[in-house]
């Protein structure tokens, strides 16, 4: 098997020295102007590669293809090399593409086109082989987690070339502050990448699913994914909640007691002003609810409603007043006193303003008397204040002068 096929490269080669010998004698000078045109190639790991090689302008000149151990894969239509990956794809004195197969990491590397013009001009294509990263996994959770631990998990993933990106997220949330790690897999092509995530939990991040995302461009644009949904166990939370914000004498309450943890506290306890409910008959427990049946002055105290489970224990209080129907009645109703008083206050400026503005005028009244009517205001008669008044003809006596 050996021997035949160094048989069929040794056949080849002496072709390709005819052919160039046969070149140098028989090209045209145009020809010696032509070159073969390629382009690198990029496909992943278990892909196909196309390797294409043209000629614009060609006199029936051969073109062989070349493997980086300058092996020959095909020269013109003819086959070369045995490998059953490696197919033709297009044969022409133009152009001679070939295929490659199921492409693995040790098939990346630099090929060659070559021209058997005289003397034999080449062009490079480097076949680029990306390595598939493998599936993330999630190492470090252990279920459950206490409220308030701190929490470190591990993302990991093998088999990228060139490394992968990991990327962290919290319910679609990206996380910044993690640590990256990038090794070198045993094969020396491809790595092994590793990011690590802390932070500190709390009764929030219960049900939260951690996400570890790994993108490469091996991956045409569909990331890969592994989740962790966490459990989180904290103490309860409690709250009182009575069924009605006025609790009347003669009616019935009912007080629930609202208590969140994880595990689910079951069941609750209730007590009146630290001891035992004092009236079995009437205030009737079920579940998480206090039923008060008929309620009376008696009943006044502080409820407290404690929930435990196995991380701890919590409780909460509720002070109940038992308020007379009439009063409530009459607290709910309209207030007419507030009312009288606010039209009270109303009349009284109006009043105010209305004494204060007759004031104003009548401070303003015979502002424009004439001089005539000044200071007749108090006189008896007509005749007396006309003796009285200013500029009258008595006055005028006063001011004669006399002319000697």
């Amino acid at each position: 098997m050996i021997w035949k096929r160094s048989a069929v490269l040794r056949f080849y080669s002496v072709c390709g020295l005819l052919l160039q010998a046969a070149a140098s004698k028989n090209k045209a000078k145009g020809s010696q102007g032509q070159f073969p045109l390629t382009q690198n190639v990029t496909v992943v790991e278990g892909g196909t590669a196309i390797l294409t090689c043209r000629v614009d302008q060609n006199d029936n000149t051969s073109l062989q293809w070349s493997n980086p151990a300058q092996q020959t894969l095909y020269f013109d239509d003819k086959k070369a090399l045995r490998d059953n990956r490696i197919e033709l794809v297009r044969a022409s004195w133009h152009e001679l593409s070939i295929s490659v197969s199921d492409v693995s990491l040790s098939d990346e590397g630099q090929y060659t086109c070559s021209l058997f013009t005289m003397p034999v001009k080449t062009s490079k294509a480097y076949l680029t082989v990306l390595g598939v990263p493998e599936k993330p996994q999630i190492s470090g959770f252990s279920s459950p987690v206490m409220e308030g631990d701190l929490m470190q998990l591990t993302c990991k993933t093998s088999g990228s070339k060139p490394a992968a990106d990991i990327r962290w997220f919290k319910n679609d949330k990206e996380i910044k502050d993690v640590k990256y790690l990038k090794e070198e897999d045993a094969n020396r092509k491809t790595f092994t990448v590793s990011s690590t995530l802390d932070f500190r939990v709390d009764r929030s991040d219960d049900g939260v699913a951690v996400i570890c995302r790994v993108d490469h461009e091996a991956l045409n644009a569909t990331p890969q994914v592994a989740m962790q949904v966490l459990e989180i166990h904290y103490t309860p939370s409690v709250k009182i909640i009575p069924s009605t914000p006025f609790p009347q004498e003669g009616q019935p309450l009912i007080l629930t007691c609202e208590s969140k943890g994880k595990p689910l506290p079951e069941p609750v306890l209730w007590t009146k002003d630290g001891g035992e409910l004092p009236d079995p008959d009437r205030m009737v427990v079920s579940g998480r609810e206090l039923n008060i049946l008929f309620l009376n002055k008696t009943d006044n105290g502080t409820y407290r409603c404690e929930a435990t489970n196995t991380i701890g224990q919590s409780s909460a209080e509720y002070v109940l007043i038992v308020h007379d129907p009439n009063a409530l009645a009459g607290q709910t109703g309209p207030d007419h006193a507030l009312i009288g008083g606010i039209v009270a206050v109303v009349v009284f400026v109006t009043l105010c303003s209305i004494f204060l503005l007759g004031r104003y005028l009548a401070r303003h009244k015979g502002t424009y008397l004439t001089n005539e009517a000044k200071g007749a205001e108090d006189a008896p008669d007509a005749d007396t204040a006309i003796i009285n008044a200013e500029g009258s003809q008595v006055n005028a006596e006063e001011k004669k002068e006399y002319f000697i």
